[in-house]
């Protein structure tokens, strides 16, 4: 072989490596890169939205996610949890949710978008202890036959109700909170976004 034939296959050889070594330190720098875009524990803990799958939450069961650092209360109510509303208009201090803890759009008898799914901060408005879920109906620790199922705070035991409504003659002056949230599908809903209008 001519020195220019073993020359071109070493240029050739060195070249192709040169491509391939080049080839994986972009790809090396690019996914770190497009990993930067997905918000940081940081960001969310500062707010940035949530978005949750709904769909295996059983009829009656709650599950509690983080959004800003606070739980969320996420409650798939029975149709029985939605006549027994009815039942605590006369116990709680605002039963028609005039006071401002929740969304527009949440302001009604269920104080949600979709009468099934409750979506609530679980944080006591008394002092910010974290009420437990108590959906039992006739429960006696909490009054036995008016109970209709809700939430109650054992810090200083505030009750509400299964749309967060507060019971009169407990500390917690308002409802507990409701999170701006909106549908994306019937099966996942996102936290910290309002619903359009």
């Amino acid at each position: 072989m001519s020195n220019d034939v073993v020359n071109k296959t070493r240029r050739r050889v060195l070249t192709g490596a040169t491509t391939v070594v080049g080839a994986i330190g972009a790809v090396g720098a690019a996914v770190p890169f497009v990993g930067s875009w997905n918000p940081s524990a940081k960001a969310k803990a500062a707010g940035a939205p949530v978005q949750v799958n709904i769909s295996k939450i059983e009829p009656g069961a709650m599950i509690t996610v983080e959004w800003r650092g606070k739980p969320v209360y996420i409650v798939r109510r029975t149709e029985e949890a939605l006549e027994n509303l009815a039942k605590t208009d006369d116990l709680v201090r605002d039963p028609n949710s005039e006071e401002p803890q929740q969304p527009a759009y949440a302001t009604n008898h269920t104080r949600s978008i979709k009468p099934e799914v409750l979506i609530l901060l679980g944080l006591c408005t008394h002092l910010g202890c974290a009420p437990m879920f108590r959906p039992e109906v006739g429960a006696a620790d909490l009054g036995g036959d008016i109970w209709q199922g809700g939430f109650f705070c054992p810090c200083h035991g505030s009750k509400f109700d299964l749309a967060g409504r507060v019971f009169k003659g407990v500390p917690a002056p308002i409802n507990l909170q409701v999170p701006p949230h909106r549908y994306d599908s019937d099966s996942l809903v996102t936290i910290g976004v309002d619903q359009e209008a």
